[in-house]
């Protein structure tokens, strides 16, 4: 693979010699050299060589394909190619063929068959290529313009604002709706925010805004239904709420010294800009916005009763939890009207332990408090994930009873711990006096019961050990 890989990216330069015996040499002082090192930089120096403009696509072709977000599409790179900085619409005679593209870069560039994505034509490329950074000059920041050029064109804004799908006609429009944000963050300039500007001057009228909502895995797994099958658009996502999701600083700057928005205003997801920063973790934004004398920090959504602080504990987001402790407003034992759970209840679940430890040093926090869904407390939810040091923690606390069993299935938890084969969190539970090793649920099954189905022998030994424990205990049902 090696070897072929080297005759591959220097074929035309083996070529050029004119017998056998010199095209072989030529391959064996590549391959005494320092291989594909030396056979990348002999490749880049041919290409730049290249007559024409071939050198000028074989270099931005490279550099598309090195610094995309994802893998791009072949016909996603050809229409970001097409596009010429200050036009104002798509022109399809400026779209260059594949063919040409993949030509200028002499093999260093090829697309996968099976997903029709072009990609490096190894991995070590990408390597080589960073390895020098003057090799491209400010590629997020021309990205960015050529993804806001694009969907700033005239076709791209007279499409309707409620489509969940982009044309086929527009091959590269879900791409820049996505991440030309993520561009924009990395490589800002003053023509990247002037054009970010005119595109979100009346964003909750545009197609790009429905594609970023949709396309966003958090709202993928969040907001199936509720919204994107309405034919109302994107509704109250306005400049200001776009750019807390994106976390452009410099954009939420200029937005908020307009004027122009209610900070505290939701959009049609429900959604605050504070909530949007939150909830993706843009801890300068959330600042920003936490200065405003108007803002509410506390303000909890009306489809789950969820405040910023609960997000913030759930995702993980340590910095942002202590700027919002910091204020007063903020309840940090705030219960949400979904299903109960708490700032605490979210960070257990989740495993952070250093938001745990946070909210256990509020005496406002209930570290006991069970949810209204099935009566899980946070112990028992740290339990049921094998958070051990979270377990830990919570134990040492005299308000936490690590015997309590939730009110859904009466299932305590040692019994998830158990069935999750959590050992250590297990080893834990069983030092407590108040916990008993023998304590069936509503269903008759007890946490020996859990752990010979699961097949975790390391805790039925443990369990075996303990006199309460009784191996022969029939269950009266099978959850």
């Amino acid at each position: 693979m090696y070897r072929f890989l080297l005759v591959s990216i220097n074929i035309e330069s083996i070529l050029e010699e004119v017998t056998i015996g010199r095209r072989r040499r030529k391959l064996e002082e590549m391959a005494g050299g320092n291989g594909l090192s030396d056979a990348y930089t002999a490749t880049l120096a041919r290409l730049k060589g290249q007559k024409g403009n071939k050198a000028a696509i074989g270099f931005k072709v490279l550099m598309w394909v090195l610094y995309s977000e994802r893998p791009l599409r072949a016909e996603e790179l050809c229409h970001a190619l097409s596009v010429e900085m200050g036009s104002l619409d798509l022109d399809p005679k400026n779209i260059p063929v594949l063919r040409t593209l993949l030509s200028a870069c002499l093999g260093l560039v090829m697309v996968e068959a099976s997903s029709s994505t072009v990609r490096l034509v190894h991995f070590t490329l990408q390597e080589h290529l960073l390895s020098s950074p003057t090799l491209f000059s400010g590629p997020h920041s021309t990205i960015a313009e050529v993804y806001l050029t694009y969907l700033n064109f005239g076709c791209v804004r007279d499409l309707a604002p409620t489509l969940d799908l982009a044309p086929s006609t527009m091959p590269l429009l879900e791409y820049a709706s996505l991440y030309w944000g993520k561009h924009a963050r990395m490589g800002m300039t003053e023509n990247v925010k002037i054009l970010a500007l005119k595109l979100l001057g009346r964003f909750d009228e545009h197609v790009s805004a429905q594609l970023l909502l949709w396309g966003h895995k958090e709202n993928k797994e969040r907001y199936l239904d509720p919204y994107f099958h309405s034919t109302e658009g994107p509704t109250g996502f306005t400049a200001l709420h776009a750019a807390s999701f994106l976390g452009i600083v410099e954009i939420v700057a200029i937005v908020l010294e307009k004027k122009e928005w209610d900070t505290n205003a939701t959009d049609c997801l429900d959604s605050t800009a504070l909530k949007w920063a939150v909830i993706n973790g843009h801890g300068e934004v959330v600042k920003m916005l936490l200065e405003r004398e108007e803002i509410n920090p506390d303000q909890a959504d009306t489809d789950y009763g969820r405040t910023p602080i609960s997000y913030a504990a759930e995702k993980g987001h340590g910095g942002i939890v202590k700027m919002l402790l910091e204020r007063e407003e903020v309840n940090p034992d705030r219960a949400d009207t979904d299903d109960g759970q708490t700032p605490i209840s979210w960070a257990a679940w989740s495993g952070h332990e250093g938001i745990v430890k946070m909210l256990l040093e509020r005496e406002e926090v209930n570290p006991d408090h069970p949810d209204t869904g099935y009566g899980q407390t946070p112990l028992s939810l740290a339990a049921e994930k094998g958070h051990a040091g979270i377990v830990k923690m919570l134990l040492e606390r005299d308000e936490v009873n690590p015997g309590k069993a939730e009110t859904g299935f009466g299932r305590t938890p040692l019994s998830f711990a158990a069935e999750g084969g959590h050992e250590g969190v297990v080893n834990m539970l069983l030092e407590r006096e108040e916990v008993n090793p023998g304590q069936a649920d509503l269903s008759g099954r007890t946490p020996i019961s859990w752990a010979t189905e699961k097949g975790h022998g390391g805790i039925v030994k443990m369990l075996l050990e303990r006199e309460e424990v009784n191996p022969d205990q029939a269950n009266t049902d099978i959850c």
